[in-house]
């Protein structure tokens, strides 16, 4: 059966000329035959994900048409203005599936907005809202290395989809044959038609004008002679993010010049990730040049940043997304109530695996700090319920540790736009009044105490790798570990039991330590890796890293 998919591949008019050379290279590979299709790629509430190529289990024209199918089936069942917004990042051949998807899409009369050019994830989760869209759908494989792509799919809320509606999809593209099953017209017959329409000014302005009403000290940006050094890694930040920056003042800004430009190849950072040094290191070079205040760095869709702040001995120092998140929660709430903006009952948010330490910030400025699953359509899901009841106004921010930041309700996703500006307003601040990044992350901690977050990941490649992975977590369920490196585990949640942690079901299990440490254990929703969440405490970062080391230790045979 497999290699008769196959076969049928390799007859059938593939229109793509890199996909029949890769198919005859593997005639006689099983192995290589198996690896594409042996199964689909699978359509969850993160849409889709996979290396480039030929096959069901590849990314390519086939899949995101058979997907868009999918989609178009639940949107005509959904009534209102049968409308989608399409974006898409700087990955190699996003621009071709984001123009297939309209395709589709405007062959089951659905009508399409597209983005001209490359934009980020929170720009796509705005048209949505601004056109009342049904869907979104955004073209990246967000951070992973450039044989990478993906389609993520958006609600009419601007939220990633629900599982519900997924599952609907997911149904539906199961039923529609990878190669004969989609309608389609060519893009542009769609836009002849009038089925197909680019994204007006109008909305890109509205998005700017969403981003900049969320400065906390306005004006103050311009006169603080504040030097920033900037990579999109070679994604869709460059735009957004200094239109966003110049708007404010901030006019010091030298752009990494291996990493301007859109390139899908990402050949300066292979895994184009700000959470990692590999990412950042030509960034932090040319800091060191031009001795820049702060060193800040996009991904390549744009809905996260990582930074690295200048020390007082000149070195610079990453910041990790647990205390940026920290760090942004403090200087918003002090600068609201410093400018009289705080909101009545404020409403924060962040993921279950993210640092107690902003639990402890969030109370000291009698701020509600809500806990959901990972995922940011979880925190988008609180801004809805917040909306629903007439209290959007509440929410001033939400994070989660993998640098993920939002700071209003104008879209429903991460967004490195905004949280870049406040970033560099923050940076703005500190310098303002003699102190900088560094030295206020130095006095949270001596104020609330030495956390240490540290995550690990352990891989499983292969098509055994799920497997392997759901016994770990069975083990772990039916085998309760009593004791983490000789320390009692005093309590235990988990999150497969919505009747117990009272969120949605979720494969997440948490083991609170007698020290007051945590352990948690997550397998990746995208990726075949299981995830270590460790939270230590200590009266200094050597302690903290101590402790977090030997429970790392204590953890390894768990995972073997």
């Amino acid at each position: 059966m497999i290699r008769a998919e196959y076969e049928r591949w390799l007859a059938h008019d593939l229109e793509d000329p890199d996909l029949l050379p890769e198919l005859l290279k593997i005639r006689d590979n099983e192995d290589e035959i198996n690896d594409r299709f042996a199964v689909s790629l699978k359509f969850g509430t993160a849409g889709l994900r996979g290396t480039l190529g030929a096959g069901t289990n590849r990314m390519n024209i086939w899949v995101v048409r058979q997907a868009t199918q999918g989609l178009a089936n639940w949107v005509l069942t959904q009534g209102g203005n049968q409308t989608v917004a399409i974006a898409y990042d700087s990955r190699l051949k996003s621009d071709v599936f984001s123009k297939e998807a309209a395709g589709v899409l405007a062959a089951n009369g659905i009508h399409v907005v597209i983005y001209d050019a490359l934009m980020p994830v929170p720009a796509l989760s705005f048209a949505t809202r601004y056109y009342h869209c049904n869907a979104g759908i955004m073209v990246t494989a967000s951070h992973n290395p450039a044989k990478y792509n993906g389609y993520k799919a958006y609600g009419p809320d601007g939220c990633q989809m629900t599982d519900d509606a997924a599952a609907i999809v997911y149904s539906e593209i199961q039923k529609t044959d990878v190669l004969t099953g989609a309608k389609r017209i060519s893009f542009a017959e769609g836009v002849e038609k009038g089925l197909i329409r680019f994204v007006g000014d109008e909305c890109k302005k509205a998005f700017y004008e969403a981003i900049e009403a969320r400065q906390v000290r306005p004006g103050l940006a311009g006169s603080s002679g504040l030097k920033l050094v900037y990579s999109p890694l070679n994604g869709t930040g460059l735009v957004p993010v200094t239109h966003v920056l110049h708007d404010m003042g901030i006019t010091d800004i030298t752009i990494v010049p291996e990493q301007e430009y859109p390139n899908g190849y990402f050949t300066t950072c292979p895994y184009p990730n700000p959470e990692i040094f590999e990412a950042l290191k030509y960034g932090l070079a040319l800091a060191k040049d031009v001795d820049a205040d702060l060193m800040l760095a996009t991904d390549p869709d744009a809905d996260r940043v990582g930074i690295a702040m200048r020390c007082p001995d000149g070195s610079y120092e990453l910041v990790s997304g647990n205390e940026m998140g920290v760090l942004l929660l403090d200087y918003i709430c002090a600068g609201r109530i410093e400018k009289g903006t705080m909101p009545k009952n404020p409403v924060a948010v962040m993921s279950i695996v993210s640092t107690p330490l902003a639990d402890a910030v969030a109370e000291h400025y009698g701020v509600e700090l809500r806990h959901v699953l990972t995922g940011f359509k979880w925190i988008g899901d609180q801004i809805a319920r917040l909306e629903a009841a007439g209290e959007v106004d509440r929410f001033i921010f939400g994070f989660e540790e993998s640098y993920g930041y939002l700071a209003g309700p104008y879209v429903r996703d991460k967004d490195a736009v905004i949280a870049s500006m406040l970033i560099c307003e923050m940076a703005a601040y500190y310098r303002s009044i003699g102190s900088s990044i560094k030295q206020r992350l130095e006095e949270i901690y001596a104020e609330y105490g030495r956390y240490l977050n540290k995550v690990d990941s352990f891989e499983f490649p292969g098509l055994s790798g799920m497997d392997k992975m759901a016994g770990i977590m069975k083990n772990l369920r039916e085998n309760a570990p009593k004791e983490f490196a000789g320390i009692k585990v005093v309590s235990t949640a988990d999150y497969s039991d919505p009747a117990a942690t009272g969120l949605p079901k979720a494969n997440v299990l948490l083991y609170h330590l007698e020290d007051g440490s945590t352990v948690i254990v997550r397998p990746s929703g995208t990726e075949p890796k299981i995830k270590i969440y460790f939270t230590t405490k200590g009266k200094d970062l050597a302690e903290a890293q101590a402790k977090k080391d030997t429970l790392a230790e204590a953890c390894k045979p768990i995972l073997s």
